[in-house]
């Protein structure tokens, strides 16, 4: 079938979740797929250009959102942008200013360059962090588009989240050059799990370190339900087939869209054990301790990161939003992506749990080695009595 002349870029195309989209992007009938990411592999350039057989055009951008002229070459001709890319801090490492230029001006610039490009649609990839939890733990069940919830963010990352996809949804209808006016939208996946997903890795190394024990920080009942990044890459194509189409592309434009699957609702913990134990881990039934000691625990820890500031950089593994959040029941479904542009998760939770445990199983004893090797260094270290 010959290409119908549609280019779409992806910015944060080498990412996790940018990959599995541009992956799903090639069996569309596309002439080129942009990349835009900080870093590009270059084997991942060449096995896409390897399975589009020659037919799509498959181009890298080296850059990211913040610079005005790799953004004006990258979006020229553009038809649809993707924007995944994002800084994800839930912790502290990032410094609020480094957040505000990357999720916040870095979507401005974006949709500015867009605008000037002609770029008829505009798909960002939002998140349930969006709403919350809030700082009180107000739980959430079977939540939608119009569940109303009492939002006060803690983490700066959400509030940046937040900032940027009313950005991009107050510039739906924005009138381009050309005269046309610009369709945007955004999607909302829940915790995003599947194969590469960084933060499931943290998990895996400190349950082999503690003997092959996962550690649990969230109570069994603080369920959410998480989504299979194929899923979310799967919706992130049903919005853009919907922005072309003139009836649909009024219902999608202006609106967010909450991403979910078939994936049990369990707690933060539960399922990181669900993925694990396939591979030998254990989880205790019971939090390590009472939850409010938690709490004190990590505001001390805070106290005492506060009072090293002007002196060393010291972040706490865990701080009290992050147990707030592992702690609230917060659950949401996607009946109305179904309703307005026919999402139905493409892969079953059998398949997603299979596949991202066996890339769990892929890496386990490359860490478990690499832990053995540690600690047999750190005993020759050790002097002779």
């Amino acid at each position: 079938m010959p290409a119908n002349g549609e280019i779409f870029l992806v910015t944060g195309g080498n990412g996790f979740l940018g990959q599995e989209i541009i992956k799903l992007l090639i069996e569309e009938n596309l002439s080129e797929i942009r990349i835009l990411d900080k870093v590009i592999e270059q084997a991942f350039v060449e096995d896409l250009q390897a399975l589009t057989g020659g037919r799509i055009k498959v181009t890298a951008f080296i850059g990211d959102v913040r610079d005005k002229e790799v953004l004006q070459t990258a979006c020229e001709g553009v038809t649809c942008v993707i924007h995944t890319a994002s800084v994800i801090d839930v912790w502290g490492y990032i410094s609020n200013e480094e957040l505000e230029a990357v999720n916040v001006k870095g979507t401005q610039l974006l949709i500015e360059t867009s605008i000037q490009q002609n770029v008829k649609c505009f798909i960002y990839t939002s998140s349930v962090e969006v709403v919350g939890p809030n700082v009180r733990g107000d739980s959430i069940c079977n939540g939608d588009e119009d569940t109303v919830y009492p939002s006060k963010l803690k983490f700066y990352y959400s509030k940046t989240k937040q900032v940027a996809e009313q950005l991009v949804l107050t510039s739906n209808g924005c009138l381009l050059p050309n005269g046309e006016q610009m369709v945007t939208c955004a999607v909302r996946p829940t915790y995003i799990y599947g194969e590469n997903c960084r933060f499931m890795i943290p998990h895996l190394d400190e349950g082999i370190n503690n003997g092959n024990i996962l550690k649990r920080t969230s109570r069994k009942q603080a369920l959410v339900n998480p989504v299979y990044v194929r899923n979310v890459a799967w919706a992130h194509i049903l919005v853009a087939r919907a922005m072309k189409d003139k009836d649909r592309k009024k219902i999608v434009g202006g609106k967010f869209y909450y991403i979910t699957d078939d994936t049990p609702h369990m707690s933060y913990s539960d399922f990181n054990h669900e993925m694990m134990s396939p591979l030998g881990f254990t989880l205790p039934e019971k939090l390590s301790m009472p939850l409010l000691l938690m709490y004190f625990t990590s505001f001390m820890m805070e106290m005492l990161q506060f009072l090293l500031q002007p002196f060393i950089t010291y972040v706490p593994r865990i701080n009290r939003h992050l147990i707030t959040m592992f702690n609230t029941k917060f659950t949401f479904t996607s009946h109305k992506a179904f309703s307005d542009f026919d999402y139905i998760p493409r892969y079953s939770w059998e398949v997603a749990k299979k596949r991202t445990t066996a890339w769990l199983a892929s890496i386990v004893q490359d860490r478990r080695d690499n832990l053995n090797k540690k600690k047999l260094e750190l005993q020759k270290q050790k002097p002779k009595s």
